[in-house]
């Protein structure tokens, strides 16, 4: 038996299905200001229910007097995803519970990012944005966000967590991305109306992203900025953490001392707490989740390490709190809850949000992990570092944040294989590009020609090198346009000793493309590089089942 052929065979084997299991901004509590962004549109995603496996269903910006007012909103929604799962089958077909939803379009940029290959067991990641919205468009919304002069303004996403849930689903990772963060906005349509905003001029703060066109153009951000695939989105606003805290009877959070947020010039969420552990329900728990004076050095890092610690503190409760089996409760939460969410298509009803609630209560609180995207002061504003980039790769490649499970063979989005046979090396066209080029050393060249050599003495005989060609890749790739050439990027990966994970679908070329990085710049033999897989410490992470974290209060807030 051939290699290819065996190899076939084990992918069948590996493959035999199991049964199936179903699937920043916080308003800011001091005056200030945001501008308005840029965003565009993008087409919804197909409606169905969330596999069990986790396949597809599918900003410098700001002056003047308006407040910034962000909430902790993916709080909220995880809270819904989690306490509709708590709520028996029996609230799950309530008809009207459909209509609370309401829906939009999941990606309204015009790039995409391809979707991670599935692991051995036919799994792949399931990757939700979670979004906060300022929005002042009620008059809850209003009572609770203050500030009259911005009813009906331009909302902004304010709090954004992208939340990773991994293949196996042994493991999740939650990351904030601070609302003031600079990036490139892309173009974005709005879907209702067809309004085309372009592109960013230049880079702005990422909480604009909503108000060009909606959620969707904040997916669209966030794929550009991490190049992760996100499957689905869910956005709430102030009234929904607000409703969802208090039909769940309250979260304990901590405090290391009393705390006061609210300054001599009237700024501050108003939150006011004794030193120790406390549960915080309704407005409580919305202060909580907007203050930013009272906690350390009144950052917005700050404010997300509070609110990762909301996050764990409700998922143990939620895991471990008997009153929840109290229907009354229970149907109020999923009441309170589908009222409160916005979701993309492929969310759209509460059979397919309890089937993700279900995927995600398979994790244990000790496998969770919270982080936030690690960055550098701008003037005023932040920009993610280097160490934001290894942070997003390693959800990229599906590598647990708590160390779990550094890059395991047979998991996470590497490339174990495919089901279409590859064609006979000797028939297969190769492009060879040369990705060489760094700044500091420039491209080697002829090193395409050298490695298309290679290839033809491995038996690929239509192996050509692209003269036209001068990228700058750190690492080695094999890329593909589509699934019926994974067999034969695989092939061209195997003869050259590349490994599975640098094996990618991808809808810039057009055939099947090695592209020769600056990690094998001489010789004939490729050496993969190791690469550190460990969380940058300056992505402050924070584990699940943590029950003993506690803010630290600024002295200047306490009393």
């Amino acid at each position: 038996m051939t290699q290819r052929a065996a190899r076939k065979t084990l992918r069948d084997d590996r493959r035999d299905p199991g049964p199936d299991d179903g699937p920043s901004g916080v308003p800011d509590d001091d005056g200030g200001n945001a501008a308005a962004g840029d965003d565009s549109g993008g087409t919804p995603t197909p409606d169905g229910d969330i596999p069990a496996s986790g396949g597809d269903t599918s900003a410098t910006g700001g002056g003047g007097r308006r407040p910034r007012r962000r909430m902790l909103k993916w709080v909220a929604a995880v809270l819904a995803l989690l306490l509709l799962g708590s709520a028996g089958a029996g609230y799950l077909y309530y008809r009207h519970l459909n209509g609370n939803i309401k829906q939009n379009p999941l990606n309204l940029g015009d790039n995409k990012v391809a979707k991670p290959t599935p692991n051995a067991a036919g799994q792949t990641p399931l990757n939700i944005l979670l979004i906060g919205s300022d929005a002042r468009d009620s008059k809850e919304n209003q009572d609770l966000g203050g500030a009259r002069e911005t009813f009906g303004a331009t909302p902004l996403a304010d709090v954004q967590m992208l939340l990773h849930l991994s293949a196996d689903r042994t493991n999740m990772s939650v990351i904030s991305m601070p609302r003031d963060t600079l990036v490139q906005i892309p173009k974005c349509t709005d879907p209702e109306n067809g309004t085309v905003y372009p592109a960013s001029n230049g880079r702005v703060m990422t909480n604009q992203s909503l108000g060009q066109g909606g959620p969707g153009c904040t997916v669209a951000t966030w794929q550009e900025l991490t190049g992760v695939h996100i499957d689905h989105f869910l956005m709430v606003d102030f009234a929904g953490v607000v409703s969802m805290a208090d039909a769940i009877g309250g979260v304990p959070v901590c405090v290391d001392a009393n705390i006061h947020s609210r300054n001599s010039q009237g700024h501050g969420s108003g939150l006011k707490m004794e030193k120790g552990t406390h549960p915080v329900k309704g407005e409580q728990a919305l202060q909580w989740l907007r203050t930013r004076y009272g906690f350390e050095d009144g950052s917005d890092l700050a404010r997300a390490k509070a609110q990762h610690m909301y996050m764990n503190s409700m998922v143990r409760m939620l895991r471990e709190n008997a009153t929840l089996s109290n229907p009354n409760k229970l149907r109020r939460l999923a009441e309170k809850a589908t009222e409160a969410i916005t979701v993309d298509p492929g969310l759209n009803s509460v059979k397919k949000l309890y089937d993700l609630s279900n995927e995600l209560r398979k994790v244990e609180p000790k496998r969770i992990t919270t982080a936030t995207m690690p960055n550098r002061y701008v003037g005023a504003r932040v920009e993610p570092t280097e160490d934001a980039e290894q942070l997003f790769r390693l959800v990229r490649e599906d590598i647990a944040l708590d160390g779990g499970n550094a890059k395991k063979e047979a998991g996470g989005t590497q490339d174990q294989g495919s089901d279409d046979p590859a064609v006979d090396n000797a028939e297969l066209a190769v492009l060879v590009q040369n990705g060489t080029r760094t700044d500091t050393l420039g491209q080697v060249r002829g090193r395409a020609d050298t490695v298309a050599g290679l290839l033809a003495g491995k038996g690929f005989g239509k192996a050509v090198a692209d003269p036209s060609a001068s990228l700058s890749e750190k690492t080695t790739l094999v890329r593909y346009p589509s699934a019926e050439l994974e067999g034969d990027a695989e092939a061209v990966a195997e003869a050259l000793g590349i490994e599975p994970a640098s094996v990618r679908r991808s809808t810039d070329v057009s055939g099947v493309t090695l592209v020769v990085g600056a990690d094998w710049r001489e010789g004939t033999t490729y050496k993969a590089p190791k690469e550190n897989d460990e969380i940058p410490e300056s992505a402050e992470v924070l584990n699940g089942a943590d029950d003993k974290a506690c803010m630290q209060v600024n002295p200047a807030f306490t009393w």
